[in-house]
C-alpha cells in the first residue's frame, strides 16, 4: 500500500528530520511513504485566516487522488490507541484502496473542503503539539501499526 502524507510547512530542525528519516527507511518493508510539504500561506492578518486556510486547501486537495482515502488529522477527530490505528489501517489496505493519505495543516487548522473531504479525522492527543513533533509522531505510529499488524515485537 502506498502512504501519503501531505503537511504544511517544512521541517527545519536537523533531529527532527533525523527522526522522521529513521522511520522512513524502517517502514520500507511494509509500505510505501511519500511526504509532500506544502507551503502555509501566510497569515498577517487575522481578518484573512479563513482565506488562507481555503487556499491552503485548495492546494492539498490538489494532491489527492479521487479514490485515495484521506484521514485528516483534527483536534475534533477521533483519539486511537496504537491497536486501533493498526486496526484503521488495516482496515483500509483490505478495502483495496490503493492509497491512504494523511493530512496535517497548518497552525491555524484545516480548511472546511479538506476536512470534508476527509473520509476519517483523527487526533493524536488532547494535548497541542509543533505540527513538525506531529510529524514525527504520525510515521513513528504508522511504523508502530505495521509492527502490530505483523505480530512484531517492536510495539511493546
Amino acid at each position: 500500500m502506498k502512504i501519503k502524507i501531505i503537511a504544511l510547512g517544512k521541517i527545519k530542525e536537523k533531529f527532527l528530520k533525523e527522526g522522521i528519516n529513521e522511520f522512513l527507511k524502517r517502514l520500507t518493508p511494509y509500505a510505501s511513504l511519500e511526504i509532500v510539504e506544502l507551503n502555509p500561506i501566510e497569515i498577517k492578518d487575522e481578518n484573512l485566516t479563513q482565506k488562507a486556510l481555503d487556499e491552503e486547501g485548495e492546494s492539498i486537495l490538489s494532491h489527492i487522488k479521487n479514490n485515495s482515502f484521506v484521514i485528516s488529522m483534527e483536534i475534533q477527530g477521533k483519539q486511537l490507541s496504537s491497536e486501533e490505528f493498526a486496526s484503521k489501517i488495516n482496515e483500509v489496505s483490505m478495502s483495496g484502496t490503493s492509497e491512504l493519505v494523511f493530512v496535517i495543516g497548518s497552525s491555524c487548522g484545516l480548511s472546511q473542503s479538506v476536512s470534508n473531504r476527509a473520509d476519517f479525522k483523527m487526533s493524536m492527543s488532547k494535548m497541542t503539539f509543533l505540527h513538525q513533533f506531529a510529524r514525527l509522531i504520525l510515521v513513528e505510529q504508522i511504523y508502530r501499526a505495521f509492527k502490530i499488524l505483523k505480530g512484531e515485537k517492536y510495539h511493546k
